[in-house]
């Protein structure tokens, strides 16, 4: 009961100690909290575009049904390598939105449970792959990168590399 109060303070307490720290040594803390956040108000402002048409673009490929199409076109190659066909909507929509990974991995879990190969598999997954068309957005979009040149190729390989050592290490422990 006494560790739940504390860290309730936790971050109230990390919060004061850095403005404490702060005015001990002499900075103003107000007026930097200020200019980060009109920073931070021009960052959003310029990646909104990027993010707009990212989200627009990703929304517009789910509702169209070509996700189903490039489900039913890889799953036989998900199977040569081992994966499991089962979690192939999860690789392909994990680097396009976050969250929607997060509901077809909510959905897996609930399907086949967390214990199972399929679950662990998915688990890593999860923890080892990124959004990468989002994260490019953002942070080729903050410092105005329009040429994203290899890190899309890069970022997919290892994708592809994390996908495919999930399956083999929950293989390699279930044997």
């Amino acid at each position: 009961m006494k560790m739940d109060y504390i860290i309730k303070a936790l971050i109230p307490i990390i919060i004061v100690l850095i403005v404490v720290y702060g005015m001990l040594k002499g900075v103003k803390v107000y007026e930097c909290f200020v200019d980060g956040a009109k920073d931070g108000l021009k960052i959003c402002i310029n990646i909104f575009p990027y993010l707009l048409a990212m989200i627009l673009a990703v929304t517009i490929f789910r509702e169209s049904r070509a996700m189903d199409y490039v489900i039913a076109f890889v799953k036989p190659a998900a199977q040569i390598i081992g994966f499991p066909p089962e979690l192939v909507p999860l690789a392909i929509i994990k680097p396009l939105s976050g969250s929607g990974a997060l509901g077809v991995f909510a959905e897996v879990l609930k399907k086949y449970g967390p214990d199972s190969n399929i679950g662990l598999i998915a688990s890593i997954m999860m923890g080892s792959t990124e959004t990468i068309f989002y994260t490019i957005t953002v942070y080729y979009g903050a410092v105005k990168i329009k040429k994203i040149r290899h890190t899309l190729w890069a970022a997919i390989m290892a994708d592809l590399t994390a996908l495919i050592m999930a399956t083999i290490m929950v293989n390699f422990i279930t044997l």
